[in-house]
Formats: C-alpha cells, sequence, structure tokens
C-alpha cells in the first residue's frame, strides 16, 4: 500500500515539475534583448538627440579658406552634387557605404555629416551614434552652408492650405500596443544593435505632406513637439503627441504595425527619430519631410521657434561660406 502512494504522489508530482521546467525555458526576444542592451548603455533616444545637430555657425570654419578643422566631414549627397559644391576636405561617401566608412576611418574623430536638407544627415548620424561614433549632423545641410545650395529648402517650406491640420483640441490618450518584431539571428544585444542598424541603414523613411495630409488617418501619427506648440501652431488630424514619452519605456505607446508618421518642425529631429525607431523594429516609421516648416511656415518663422524655421532669425540658414568644386577651386562667399 505504501509503494502505492509514493507511486500516485510521483505522478502528481511530474506534471508540477514539467510545468515549472516550461516557465522557467522562457526566453527574451530579441525586442527585450535590444531595449535592454540600450537601456544599459545610453541608447535612449534623449541620449541619442543630446548635442547631436549643429548649424553651421556653431562650427568654427577657417575665415580664409573654409575649413573645419574639427570634424571630419562625411557628405552623403550624390557625386555630381559633391563636385558642383562642396565644404573643403570633405569626404563624398554614399549613405549606404557610410558605416563601412566610419568603421575605416575609425572611432577616434569627431564627425559631421552633410547632406542636402539635413533630414537624411540626421539619419545617418542616428545610426553611427548608435554605434558608438562621435558624429553631428550639418542643420539645414548644404542648404545653410551657401545660397548655391538652397534649393532643397528654399522649394519646400511654405504654408498648406488643408482641413486636416486643425488650431484645437487635447492631444489623445495614449494606446498600448504589442513590441515590434524582427529577427537578426544574434544572440546578445550589442550584436542584435549591429545587426539592426546595417539592415535599416537605406531604409525608406520619408513621407511628404500631401500624402500624409490627404487621408492623415491611414497612418499612425505622431506630433513631437512640446505641448506650447501643439498650442500656438495646431495639429494634423488625429495626431497624437508623444515627445516627453517618446523613449525605450515608451515604445508601448507605438503603433508597430501601421504606417507611423512623426513630424517635427523641420524634419530633422523626426528624421533621427525614425532612424532610431526602425533599428527597435518599428520599420513602419517614417518622417514627414521638411516638417511643420512645409505646413505652416508663417506663422512660426516670427515667433519662438523662429529658430527652428528655414529663414528664420537665428536658425543658421543662411551663412554663405566658401565652397570648393571638384576641381578643387574655391567659390568664395557672396
Amino acid at each position: 500500500m505504501k509503494n502505492a502512494v509514493k507511486f500516485l504522489l510521483v505522478l502528481a508530482i511530474i506534471p508540477l515539475l514539467t510545468m515549472m521546467s516550461c516557465k522557467e525555458e522562457v526566453t527574451e526576444t530579441e525586442f527585450e534583448k535590444l531595449t535592454t542592451y540600450m537601456g544599459q548603455n545610453n541608447l535612449d533616444l534623449g541620449d541619442i538627440l543630446d548635442g547631436w545637430v549643429t548649424s553651421g555657425g556653431g562650427l568654427t570654419v577657417d575665415p580664409v579658406e573654409f575649413s573645419v578643422a574639427d570634424y571630419t566631414i562625411l557628405d552623403i549627397r550624390a557625386a555630381d552634387a559633391f563636385n558642383t559644391g562642396h565644404i573643403k576636405d570633405a569626404i563624398n561617401v554614399p549613405l549606404a557605404d557610410i558605416l563601412d566608412k566610419a568603421e575605416e576611418l575609425g572611432k577616434d574623430k569627431q564627425y559631421l555629416i552633410v547632406c542636402y536638407s539635413g533630414q537624411t544627415a540626421a539619419r545617418a548620424t542616428g545610426l553611427m551614434r548608435m554605434l558608438g561614433y562621435n558624429v553631428k549632423s550639418l542643420k539645414w545641410g548644404m542648404c545653410g552652408w551657401h545660397e548655391d545650395f538652397s534649393g532643397s529648402w528654399e522649394n519646400n517650406y511654405g504654408d498648406m492650405d488643408t482641413p486636416n491640420w486643425v488650431t484645437t483640441g487635447a492631444p489623445p490618450a495614449y494606446v498600448e500596443f504589442d513590441d515590434a518584431k524582427f529577427s537578426t539571428g544574434e544572440v546578445n544585444g550589442e550584436d542584435i544593435l549591429k545587426a539592426r542598424v546595417e539592415a535599416v541603414l537605406t531604409n525608406d523613411w520619408g513621407v511628404g505632406r500631401a500624402d500624409v495630409l490627404a487621408n492623415p488617418g491611414n497612418y499612425f501619427i505622431n506630433n513631437k513637439w512640446a505641448l506650447t506648440s501643439w498650442d500656438a501652431y495646431g495639429h494634423i488630424t488625429g495626431a497624437y503627441r508623444i515627445d516627453e514619452d517618446l523613449n525605450l519605456d515608451g515604445l508601448k505607446y507605438l503603433d508597430p504595425v501601421t504606417t507611423m508618421v512623426t513630424y517635427c518642425y523641420t524634419g530633422q529631429t523626426s528624421s533621427i527619430t525614425t532612424a532610431w525607431l526602425h533599428v527597435l523594429g518599428y520599420e513602419n516609421a517614417r518622417s514627414l519631410t521638411f516638417g511643420a516648416n512645409a505646413i505652416v511656415h508663417s506663422s512660426m518663422v516670427n515667433t519662438d521657434v523662429k529658430k527652428k524655421c528655414w529663414r528664420g532669425e537665428g536658425s543658421g540658414w543662411s551663412m554663405n561660406f566658401g565652397y570648393y568644386d571638384g576641381e578643387g577651386n574655391m567659390h568664395d562667399p557672396k
């Protein structure tokens, strides 16, 4: 009888042990490993955005030859644009090759990334910062370096007449979503991060105002600016305002499925933000190109946010420094 009781006890215990074993086998997802690693290594969005951009006025530019000795300059524009004019000693490298070039040059340098408008450079800056490089983006791109290259901004700032930009209403309450999903096949956070940065380098990242404002309901839209600006200048219909909470802990408030559009004042902060989100698996994320400068420019340009506006006083929008063509000839400032 005793043996029978023991046998029954063993039969009862086995399922419990099996259940405990199953619980112990629950593993972290790559998303969880990556976010943990980024949190432990100062790679939250606030860290990436800390001192990430400078206008030409914030640089020490030689007054004679217009070089910038403090930086190794990587110009990611097309070769023909680079040969038309570039900053002295800049290295022309496609965005697709910038990580290889940075690895070749090393992490002991301070980099300045240059593009046409500052938006693609912002993306490259974010991705390089996530890999530990000391790098900044040139605000406004070559548009702000010399008026000969100002076309990208001159042709895109302004006002848009649309019923889907509204000036009333409080930001809606947050909604929680599932985590983003991705797979690199890597095991630890550092390797997952590197694989993700490399994987998303050349992702599509921008969307224009016409598409978004024609059908804002097709997007998960996030307004990334202060509440004071929300109240003063308005917002896209249906937009959330996830700014202070746009961080590793706040990823739960982002939709990982619907196309997610982040917008800011100029499209530059939203671009670097979108790069960060892509790495974290939100590959549906897009940046609204040229930001609110392309929608309500005249409402902002002479206000407290004028430094965030093309042609705004103190924004560094037109430095008119000298530049060099592909033959090495210097073009004097105007």
